[in-house]
């Protein structure tokens, strides 16, 4: 039904006559001519319907936006005084010999020159996919995950599925529960990673293993999270840390080049501590230039106790930011900051403009410098090495409340006062996390998955001291996104079972959980490591948005609900019998039926 895409069309093909196939994007009629600008997956075309072809004229007369036609007709260039630059085939438009309506539109929900909600954008997303702009997203994406297929076969790794129903693991998240009907009362989980799958392909000697695999977290979601997503998984047998990211270093960085033409150059490696103190994140956007310096020790002996406590504090931090340019921000856009900030924790926001360096705490303007003294104030100039027109924001409380609040503040503030070079890119490896962290009711907690081996110590060492213990595990950052994080695994039954220990499983629910992988460690299993991408991630920074549903064909909204097939919905009463299941119904619902 074609002979080209309307968007591969040129100068090349002027006398030629072509077939095409597609959609009326627009409709212009001035009179002696009609213009028709059609459009399919690959672009859009200019076409021309004269008035001596009666026939072909009169069919076009009928043509409205998004009818469905099959058009034939010769290429010919445009006068170079009718040339649209903004088009690819802006040099070209095609002389129509035979217009065929394959379906007619009614008018559209979506109105193609206003912003629509992304509600009507998701309820009629088969329509929201014909934008050029969702177009694009949607074939950049096909090329990402082609590219990472030829990487990896060129690089000796294999293709393998792994179970989708399977057991339950902890990786953080709720599961997803399938009831099984043959079994009733027991359920599947649907995998959050082919985590212990891809670890056992390496018990099964498949030293390179790759997937582009689903993946579903019942968690709550936001711009950047989708209850079920699209990864790259990774695994290699007798390979280090470093190798492993030496090769995905390069998938990456190889990707940008051919999809973008982006030199990404080489990733620096900033360890988990650094990254937290600098930055305040564990992935931190390093093309904000600000950084967080800590100034507890100049101010353990002030009177003000908003300082002086967290300083003499071992949990507790002072920090501060030092805005160049931001002693020009007005009371009201503080206020805003100290709003800001409330939501990670933060009690307030005490602030320090600069207006004259050179006049030491006399030029200096704050509510909190009555209760500093000169040289107090003298030496946090100079340890942030604020200039006349800076300003410096504190934070000060628990460690990871500053933390929390004054990462968030440092986007916030790069974002609004133009210091984040946007239009640059920042990769960055962060290595060498603690093993645990403490969980809502302070209990230990894997900060990875409780598979991932300790850095540098034997399993005596390690329960000797677990909590000391940093984890051979690694992320990948780009422009503030962890786009790929992985780490050693354990591949010793004692360190595994040592690991399990200090997360308070009980014998009998490692055996319940985890028997057939403890059973496999004990049969030579290799040294492995690996590293796992968010697709979608990825595409969603290839693509220059912030919303991972804009490329993904049809996602969930932050409610974990899709629009366009009305899913979740109730199930069939017959097929609940069937799975021995009932539903228990909301209590408000059986307040009202009463």
């Amino acid at each position: 039904m074609r002979s080209h895409y309307c968007g591969h069309l040129n100068k090349s093909l002027a006398g030629q006559t072509v077939e095409l196939s597609g959609w009326v994007n627009r409709r212009r009629d001035l009179g002696g001519l009609i213009f028709i600008d059609m459009r399919d997956r690959e672009g859009i075309v200019q076409v021309v319907v004269d008035p001596d072809m009666a026939d072909v004229f009169a069919v076009a007369n009928q043509l409205r936006g998004e009818f469905c036609i099959q058009l034939s007709g010769t290429v010919r260039e445009r006068p170079d005084s009718q040339v649209n630059k903004d088009m690819p085939t802006g040099g070209i438009e095609v002389l129509a010999t035979g217009i065929t309506i394959i379906n007619r539109s009614e008018p559209l929900p979506l109105d193609s020159n206003q912003k629509n909600s992304e509600e009507q954008r998701l309820k009629y997303r088969y329509l929201d996919l014909r934008r050029p702009e969702m177009s694009d997203r949607i074939k950049l994406r096909a090329k990402a995950s082609s590219y990472v297929r030829r990487f990896l076969d060129e690089n000796d790794f294999l293709d393998i599925e792994t179970p989708v129903l399977t057991k339950a693991t902890p990786e953080g998240a709720r599961d997803y529960l399938v009831p099984s009907r043959v079994h009733k009362g027991k359920f599947y989980a649907l995998p959050q990673s082919p985590q212990l799958f891809k670890q056992l392909l390496m018990m099964s000697g498949f030293d390179r293993y790759y997937q582009i695999v689903k993946c579903f977290r019942d968690e709550d979601l936001r711009a950047d999270r989708q209850p079920e997503f699209t990864q790259i998984d990774i695994e290699t047998s007798f390979m280090t840390a470093e190798q492993v990211r030496a090769i995905t270093e390069k998938m990456v960085h190889d990707m940008w080049k051919d999809l973008l033409d982006v030199e990404l150059g080489d990733f620096p490696v900033m360890k988990y501590s650094e990254a937290m103190r600098r930055f305040g994140s564990d992935k931190p956007d390093l093309r904000n230039p600000l950084e967080m310096i800590d100034v507890a020790d100049l101010l353990k002996d002030v009177e003000f106790k908003v300082f002086a406590g967290p300083a003499n504090d071992e949990k507790g931090r002072v920090a501060v930011l030092c805005v160049p340019g931001g002693a020009s921000l007005t009371r009201k856009q503080i206020d805003e900051y100290t709003q800001y900030v409330s939501v990670y924790g933060a009690r307030g926001l005490a602030w320090m403009k600069v207006n004259d360096r050179a006049a030491g705490a006399e030029g200096v303007q704050s509510p909190v410098a009555k209760f500093l003294s000169a040289d107090i104030i003298e030496s946090l100039l100079e340890r942030t090495n604020a200039q006349s027109g800076d300003i410096i924001l504190f934070g000060a409380d628990n460690a990871n409340v500053v933390a929390s609040a004054m990462g968030a503040l440092r986007l916030k503030v790069g974002s609004d006062l133009g210091l984040t070079n946007e239009d640059s890119w920042a990769p960055l490896w962060v290595i060498d996390f603690p093993m645990f962290e403490s969980d809502e009711d302070g209990n230990m907690a894997a900060m990875h998955h409780p598979f991932t081996a300790p850095l540098g110590v034997t399993a005596e060492e390690f329960k000797a001291n677990p909590t000391a213990a940093n984890s051979n595990a690694y992320d990948m950052v780009l422009n503030g996104y962890e786009v790929g994080g992985g780490s050693v695994r354990i591949h010793d039954a004692e360190m595994q079972q040592a690991v399990f220990d200090v997360l308070g499983i009980t014998a009998e629910e490692q055996r319940k959980k985890f028997g057939f992988l403890l059973d496999a460690l004990k049969y030579g299993t290799p040294p492995h490591a690996g590293l796992a991408f968010g697709l979608d991630r990825l595409v969603m920074l290839l693509c220059g948005t912030e919303n991972i549903r804009d490329v993904i064909a049809f996602p969930k909204t932050t409610a974990a609900a899709c629009p366009l097939t009305d899913a979740p919905s109730f199930a069939n009463p017959a097929a609940l019998e069937e799975l021995a299941l009932t539903v228990k119904e909301a209590q408000e619902d059986n307040q009202e039926q009463e």
